[in-house]
């Protein structure tokens, strides 16, 4: 049966709009979710954490799954998974059903998200086509992660949080209805046994997991408690052993080769501060613009709004100007401007005003994140051999993704301490809010002060646009 490329292309295209839709409007139903279910400030990152860290500790299993057992299967199976999650989380009477769900989520994205672009590849020959393809792929996902704070707003002020989950359902079930008729099914075919590297898969997630709830309960415990020193350690050896299993698998799932780049370790480590920085402002500036100025759902939505423009536009003009200057020059000043950014938000007060201390850093911060990320990619690749290209994508890809759990862990863990010292200080919880906020941005400036230094002895290289194009739309 023959299928046409561009109705598959509508399906992945309309799959990963959900999935990344998903990773910004949950933020603004968090404080409604936080007073129904009783999250404590520390326990309510674990709604965004949970899925950001199953997302990216199964990306790479679900990009092997599909290459084995046939990537329409898996992308229909991690599609399946993630709707019947979305009904569980709006559901969800209790805390921890609702932080399982999200899990669920988020490994069902990773299957879904990892097929599709698999699928991609096979379904379009390298060149104009595929760039075009790849560049609507890309677009739809980044309008899902801008257009979701407002969709998310809307939904929570007129029907309740439960409708940023529910919202997925009905989506999620035409998908599933029209992939067999409009997606052809492929895979690796090999004469060897197949090896999924499931250990890997749950020994590296297993221990950031861990790593991150000692971080957490450190707050309220102490670095010297039992539990916290038994949560890091137990954290440590787990990633020990994901070495050890990577090293000795014959098919592993992050070839332990990769590390020898420096250009794939360093940009690396840029994206993952990166998705660190930005999940750390999204989650604090949600509850602030919510619990610290009183806005409704939909209102906070509208003042990221934005920032999402920001983004796209500083997308745009990085792959204008990445072929005329190189990365490193690009990189720099993306950075400087992500900070001048984040720095600008420190200043925002309970009673301040938004077109004065809140709008200037979201433009700022929007504008130059983009063009860090774009530029880590390209260099990320740079010297990374043929075979292992696809493995290497889903390193940065996953880099990103866990550094974006870890640093919303230690940032968030801290502003919470902040706002509770300066509440038994006498403070008024306003301006208590205010303080956590005003220290959660400080430290995630300096994650931006990190990747502006890493950014500045990273590699210089001047992309083709078509090279550009392709790495862009891939990100």
């Amino acid at each position: 049966m023959r299928r046409s490329p561009w109705a598959t292309l509508v399906v992945l295209a309309l799959a990963q709009f959900m999935v990344v839709l998903d990773v910004t409007i949950v933020n603004v139903a968090l404080p409604d979710m936080q007073v129904d279910l009783g999250f404590s400030p520390d326990d309510l990152q674990w709604v965004i954490s949970a899925y950001t860290l199953a997302f990216g500790g199964f990306l790479l299993l679900g990009g092997r799954l599909g290459d084995l057992l046939g990537r329409r299967r898996v992308f229909a199976g991690g599609l399946a998974l993630f709707t019947a999650a979305s009904l569980a989380g709006g559901l969800a009477s209790s805390q921890w059903f609702l932080v399982g769900a999200r899990a669920i989520q988020g490994f069902g994205g990773a299957l879904m998200s990892a097929a599709a672009l698999s699928i991609l590849t096979v379904t379009y020959a390298a060149g104009r086509s595929r760039n075009i393809a790849m560049g609507i792929w890309g677009g739809l996902a980044g309008l899902g992660g801008t257009l979701g704070v407002v969709a998310g707003g809307v939904l929570v002020d007129a029907a309740g949080w439960e409708w940023v989950f529910f919202v997925n359902v009905p989506i999620g079930v035409a998908l599933l209805v029209v992939t067999p008729t409009t997606v052809a099914d492929s895979r690796v075919v090999t004469d060897g046994p197949r090896s999924f590297d499931l250990a890997g898969a749950a020994l590296g997630t297993g221990g950031v997991l861990a790593v991150i709830y000692g971080v957490i309960r450190a707050e309220p415990l102490g670095w010297s408690s039992a539990e916290v020193i038994a949560s890091l350690v137990a954290g440590a050896a787990l990633l020990a052993l994901f070495v050890v299993t990577e090293a000795r698998s014959s098919a592993p799932l992050v070839p332990l080769r990769l590390f020898r780049s420096r250009t794939l370790s360093q940009s690396t480590l840029v994206l993952a501060l990166n998705g660190g920085a930005f999940l750390a402002m999204f989650f604090l500036s949600a509850l602030f613009l919510q619990q610290g100025k009183g806005l409704t759902a939909l209102e906070t939505g509208l003042q990221f709004l934005p920032m999402g423009v920001a983004a796209i536009a500083g997308a745009l003009v990085a792959t204008q100007v990445l072929p005329r200057v190189g990365t490193r020059p690009t990189q720099v000043v993306s950075a400087v401007v992500a900070m001048a950014g984040l720095l600008l938000l420190t200043r925002a007060s309970a009673d301040g005003s938004y077109v004065t201390e809140l709008l200037p850093g979201f433009v700022l911060y929007g504008a130059g994140i983009m063009g860090v990320g774009v530029p880590a990619q390209i260099i990320a690749l740079s010297d990374v051999a043929h075979e292992d290209a696809g493995a290497a994508s889903g390193l940065i890809n996953t880099g990103y993704q866990v550094g974006g759990a870890l640093g919303l862990a230690v940032i968030s863990t801290l502003a919470t301490s902040a706002a509770t010292s300066s509440l038994a200080g006498g403070a008024d919880p306003q301006t208590a809010l205010a303080a956590g906020y005003e220290r959660g941005l400080l430290l995630t400036a300096a994650l931006g002060g990190v990747i502006l230094l890493l950014a500045a002895v990273s590699r210089q290289l001047v992309p083709s646009p078509e090279e550009v194009a392709e790495l862009a739309a891939a990100a």
